[in-house]
């Protein structure tokens, strides 16, 4: 038989044993609880995890990158309208102290005030004053003065020239019936296109020159030699020197047809100028309905250069027509001439 002897002196902890042999036991084959250590610091065991650490150490650098976004950034302007109340006392209320903006906010102030004091008397002083009052009265003396004594068509400027002037006080729009002016007038008219009256006006000695005083009697005989050495001379286009010979060599036939060149031409108005009252100078037109049947019938008679808006402005200087301005003083003179001038 098997003798189950306890070892009194078996160590505890160690399986029972019979005959020298382990015995299985109930609950023999339980694991020991070894006892856990004690955590040596119990701030550790009440730490945070670790996650928690992470997120706190990221809102830190944040926070110092923020700090230093904002300190670079470039401040924002500063609006600088001005109140409706002008007012010199400098604002003094910062909201942030220290802060780049509110440097910004006191100079901008600053300057405001200062330059509201500089300006404050411009405009306001005594000699300014009267110095203006003075400019004034004199301008409208002036104006009154010019405007009963110098009265003009509204294309005569303060800047016009001088012969320019001259010729508009004293022969544009006045009836003409000499036959060697009225050639001239003609000659003129055409070699105003491309060009102006002024640059014309003061080659006219040159023209008259050259043309043998515009005797159409003498011009119609120049010949090709005379005509080359006329356009060399005074720098005229060859072309519309012949067409000045031509229209010389016309003028004589008119005149066998009807005793003059002067009454060739007035027989289209009736011997009377035309009076279209104008009052505005952008109503002056460049051509009408009779100086384009003027153009047509000299064109039929072999007249050159003569388009209708060159007849018109022949008109205009023939006194044909009055295109003065019933304001300008030349209105109502050249009027009172046409009446005496058949």
């Amino acid at each position: 038989m098997c003798n189950f002897k306890s070892n009194s002196g078996q160590t505890a902890g160690l399986p029972p044993q019979i005959d020298g042999r382990g015995v299985l036991q109930p609950a023999g084959n339980r694991v020991p609880d070894t006892p856990r250590p004690v955590k040596k610091s119990l701030q550790k065991s009440l730490s945070l995890p670790s996650s928690f650490s992470n997120l706190s150490n990221n809102e830190t650098h944040t926070n110092a990158t923020d700090q230093r976004l904002v300190s670079t950034m470039p401040p924002k302007p500063v609006s600088t309208t001005k109140a409706k109340k002008p007012s010199y006392q400098i604002p003094v209320s910062i909201d942030v102290a220290g802060s780049i903006a509110a440097a910004q906010r006191v100079q901008t102030a600053i300057v405001q005030a200062q330059r509201k004091m500089r300006i404050a008397h411009y405009g306001r002083t005594k000699s300014m004053v009267e110095r203006k009052s003075a400019s004034v009265i004199d301008s409208t003396i002036y104006e009154e003065t010019g405007n009963q004594d110098e009265k003009r068509c509204s294309f005569i400027t303060n800047y016009s020239d001088p012969i320019y002037v001259a010729y508009h006080d004293e022969e544009w729009g006045m009836p003409v019936h000499d036959d060697k002016m009225l050639f001239e007038l003609l000659v003129l008219s055409g070699a105003q296109v491309g060009s102006d009256w002024t640059a014309i006006l003061k080659k006219r000695e040159d023209f008259r020159h050259a043309f043998a005083g515009f005797d159409s009697e003498l011009v119609a005989k120049f010949t090709e030699k005379q005509m080359a050495l006329i356009s060399t001379e005074h720098g005229l286009d060859l072309a519309k020197v012949h067409g000045v010979v031509d229209n010389a060599k016309r003028i004589l036939e008119v005149k066998r047809d009807f005793g003059s060149f002067d009454k060739y031409l007035w027989a289209f108005v009736n011997y009377k100028p035309l009076a279209p009252n104008y009052k505005f100078g952008r109503k002056i037109p460049v051509k009408t309905s009779k100086s384009e049947s003027i153009s047509k019938d000299m064109v039929r008679r072999g007249f050159r250069f003569v388009g209708p808006t060159v007849i018109h402005s022949f008109m205009q200087a023939a006194g044909l027509t009055n295109d003065h301005l019933i304001s300008c003083t030349r209105h109502r003179f050249c009027s009172t001439n046409a009446s005496s001038s058949y």
